[in-house]
């Protein structure tokens, strides 16, 4: 009865960590976007994650919400120097997070500050 037992609960941690390991590691999809970034925020109770938005329309009709992992300092410290301007960034989207990485499933991974297109000469 003791083997039995200690194979199902091997095999359980087995499968939640492969689960945990497909979607921390394997993306669904990589993209560039870019517009007014509005927000950028360290939020949370128990767990704090860096949260932000970029406008995307004129209107801010828009928003693409995003989350930075805490590991990508320079990415942050980026987001909060460009607060209020135009930007491009770099995102990874996965398959589905977890409360302790961040809100979204997107995940920037670069940022640069672009010119806005809509003061261009």
């Amino acid at each position: 009865m003791k083997r039995i037992l200690f194979l199902f609960l091997g095999g359980c941690a087995v499968l939640l960590a492969l689960i945990y390991a497909f979607i921390y590691f394997v993306p669904y999809s990589e993209g560039v976007r870019s517009g007014e970034l509005i927000k950028i925020s360290n939020k949370g109770v128990l767990v704090k994650t860096w949260e932000g938005e970029i406008s995307q329309g004129i209107s801010g009709a828009q928003i693409f919400a995003f989350s930075v992992l805490d590991k990508d300092k320079e990415v942050i410290e980026k987001l909060k120097e460009y607060q209020g301007q135009y930007v491009k960034v770099n995102y990874t989207e996965r398959y589905a997070t977890f409360f302790w990485l961040g809100d979204t499933k997107y995940f920037i991974t670069q940022v640069e500050q672009e010119q806005s297109p809509h003061f261009r000469n």
